[in-house]
């Protein structure tokens, strides 16, 4: 059952560790431990390696630990089998990929309409069209991926992320596909939906300057934790 703190995601001891074919471990992440309480903005920073993206996996409930715990809205993920965390993650989370991560074969609409079909959600195609509205793009609703921008396509990618009304955003490297002013346009627009939804947001990214726009931040060496704080810039 949710226990009923203020967190939307509370995570402890958490770690992730391979086995190797030369008979030795590589140890991906190790004690990582962390809190984020509702509407908060986060960003889990560090160079290519430090094992941001398997963080990232975990917190979802994609991949699964070898030691720790991650509670969701009160629920412990790894207590429930794979089923059980999917079912999890749809009613809770929302995602936003580097590479837009839009189904080729179906529309704008389509796209957004998705997630709130599957979540057996009523007036899913009114909804993604007030999402896509929204993201500004009222006149490229029936258009397909392959005529979009990238811009255009990771809009639609955030329709679609809200459009359930997560508890959760994770955003990573929203940015990466994108030039500099597209992505600042699209960063802007993150935070504002984000405000406005009151989702807790958690963005993963090795650019400093973009993690300097959440409320606290946390850095990743070599798989552990080696600084965490406000900053509020």
């Amino acid at each position: 059952m949710p226990s009923g703190s203020g967190n939307v995601l509370e995570v402890a001891g958490l770690g992730k560790t391979v086995a190797l074919a030369d008979g030795g471990r590589l140890d991906i992440l190790q004690e990582i431990d962390f809190s984020v309480e509702s509407g908060e903005t986060l960003a889990i920073v560090g160079a290519s390696g430090s094992g941001k993206s398997t963080l990232l996996g975990l917190l979802a409930g994609l991949d699964v630990p070898t030691a720790g715990t991650v509670r969701l809205q009160g629920h412990d993920m790894y207590a429930l089998d794979e089923d059980g965390r999917a079912a999890l993650r749809g009613k809770h989370i929302g995602f936003v990929f580097q590479s837009f991560q839009l189904l080729p074969a179906l529309t704008a609409i389509e796209n957004v309409m998705m997630p709130l079909e599957l979540a057996g959600l009523p007036g899913a195609r009114e909804a993604a069209r007030h999402w896509l509205v929204r993201v500004g793009l009222e006149h490229r609703m029936t258009h397909y991926p392959k005529h979009l921008s990238g811009g255009e396509q990771q809009r639609v990618a955030l329709a679609r992320a809200f459009a359930t009304r997560p508890a959760l955003l994770l955003a990573d490297e929203p940015t990466g596909n994108l030039d500099a002013q597209t992505g600042q346009n699209i960063i802007e627009l993150i935070f504002t939906l984000n405000r406005e939804a009151g989702t807790t947001l958690v963005l993963v990214t090795h650019d400093d300057e973009l993690a300097a726009a959440c409320q606290r931040s946390i850095r990743l060496r070599n798989g552990r934790m080696v600084e965490a704080g406000a900053l509020l810039v």
